[in-house]
């Protein structure tokens, strides 16, 4: 049991709670209030004043795929031999001894949603995790989150350097319809066969991974940068009645209007950096500010290790410069996230009877480069403690 006091704790919830304090118990968040009622025998953590935040949520990224300081031998996030790859699955690639957990939490960062590169036009299937721990199948929140598919110039420039299609966005998106009507005829003779033995089909893989999407239990995930490619996605995911969120949406300011007809989400990054490729070309901090305008739900993204990921903060911050709401920006990078990835139910805010994931600050990591992650907790567990910090 831990109490967490005399911290000015942004819920994400509700409203900011002034010096006041959090509960847990077996993990999870008991109490959240002031002048709480807990056991004398409580271990005490004195926030000293310090904000205190849900653990943050990067919401796109590919920690532990693609390893830090090292080449080919921890490159594990692209399959791009063959472009349509929907039995990948993410989990069998992260390395959870990279050391880029290690940056997630020292920046406050418990929760990763990672999933395969956009090398394919379907690169496989993403998973919740959290951001410690020796062992990826106990970090699992949940897997899978969605089906990574991808459009543009990534997949275009992967397949015309081995002289094999796809090499025309017309072609990515003729792959994309003939799988999923093959996935589509797949569920629907599986179904029938419940009933009727000889509509049994023959088990394929690759279509059987396709079934969680199919029934509308996960999204599928689209790389998309250019406005052209954001409406290429959205008309075949209306084709099949499938769900669907906009990662990246790096053009998304230019359609906000028409994306805001659609009622879907966007994961808006890795705008920090350079715009190393054509389809960059109108990368802005403006477009959470106008996305939001316009209505739509937004994360906030680094791509990691695009970015590295305790940067994600800091790209929070940029999008306030440009005019983003404070709130907006902390709801970008915590409760949208979780919610747009189906996970919102454990982690994203401060409340009663979700994951104890917890951030505390020296400073606001928005807009003080000297702040400091003072501590970082996960499941109740002090997983990353300051020794610079007084706490």
């Amino acid at each position: 049991m831990i109490l967490i006091k005399n911290g000015y704790i942004k819920t994400m919830a509700g409203d900011d709670i002034i010096n006041g304090q959090i509960f847990i118990e077996n993990g999870k968040i008991k109490q959240v209030g002031l002048n709480l009622n807990v056991p004398e025998t409580v271990e005490v953590i004195d926030a000293k004043g310090y904000l205190i935040t849900p653990g943050l949520v990067e919401g796109h990224c590919h920690l532990g795929l693609w390893e830090e300081g090292i080449g080919f031998e921890g490159e594990d996030g692209n399959e791009d031999v063959e472009p349509i790859t929907p039995q990948l699955r993410a989990i069998d690639g992260i390395n959870p001894l990279d050391m880029g957990f290690k940056d997630a939490l020292e920046g406050g960062v418990t929760t990763a949603v990672v999933g395969p590169g956009s090398a394919n036009v379907i690169g496989g299937q993403f998973l919740a995790i959290k951001t410690y721990g020796k062992r990826i199948d106990d970090m699992v929140i949940k897997d899978p989150v969605a089906m990574k598919i991808a459009f543009g110039e990534n997949p275009k420039r992967v397949y015309s350097e081995q002289h094999k299609s796809p090499v025309t966005r017309m072609a990515i998106a003729a792959m994309l319809r003939e799988v999923f009507y093959e996935a589509k005829q797949y569920k629907e003779d599986l179904d029938a066969s419940v009933e009727d033995e000889d509509r049994k089909p023959d088990f394929d893989l690759k279509l059987h991974a396709l079934l969680p999407l199919m029934r509308k239990e996960i999204p599928l995930k689209a790389h998309v940068h250019r406005t052209d490619d954001i409406f290429t996605a959205l008309r075949i995911a209306k084709e099949f009645d499938l769900n669907i969120t906009l990662d990246h949406c790096t053009e998304g300011h230019l359609i906000a209007e028409e994306l805001a007809k659609e009622g879907k989400h966007a994961l808006v990054g890795p705008t920090l950096g350079s715009r190393s490729k054509y389809e960059l070309k109108n990368k802005t901090f403006d477009t959470p500010k106008i996305l939001v305008d316009a209505g739509i739900k937004i994360g906030i993204i680094t791509d990691s290790d695009v970015i590295p990921i305790q940067h994600l903060s800091l790209c929070a911050g940029l999008a306030v410069k440009a005019g983003l709401s404070e709130v907006d920006a902390w709801k970008a990078i915590t409760i949208n996230p979780a919610e747009i990835n189906g996970i919102g139910d454990r982690v994203g805010s401060i409340e009663v009877g979700k994951d104890a994931d917890i951030a505390i600050f020296k400073g606001n990591p928005m807009f003080d480069l000297a702040f400091e992650t003072a501590m970082t907790i996960i499941d109740g567990k002090v997983v990353y403690k300051n020794e610079k910090v007084d706490i």
